[in-house]
């Protein structure tokens, strides 16, 4: 299994090697403050990870919210049940 792991991560770097080499040529990017020039392979990293990054914050946020509204709802569970049990313990009063 160790062997298989290994075999992928040669593959992946084999695969960013031979990516980087055809994609070798100068990209300039003008932004508001400036302007800078780097191998395009290079900003495709850099925009992949930057998108990769946010996407992950943002399932975490997601996530996050789900788990509080699901504890929240946990919380009123346990009280309503509580609150079914205390009502079912109280004994019936007829006034006729």
């Amino acid at each position: 299994m160790r062997i298989l792991s290994y075999i992928l991560i040669v593959i992946i770097i084999g695969l960013g090697i031979s990516f980087a080499l055809l994609n070798s040529g100068s990209v300039s990017i003008n932004y508001y403050v400036g302007h800078r020039t780097m191998p395009l392979s290079l900003l495709l990293a850099m925009v992949f990870t930057i998108g990769s990054l946010l996407g992950v914050f943002v399932g975490l946020w997601l996530l996050l919210k789900i788990k509080l509204k699901n504890y929240r709802l946990k919380q009123r569970l346990k009280l309503a049940e509580k609150e079914i049990e205390n009502l079912r313990a109280i004994p019936l009063q007829d006034k006729h």
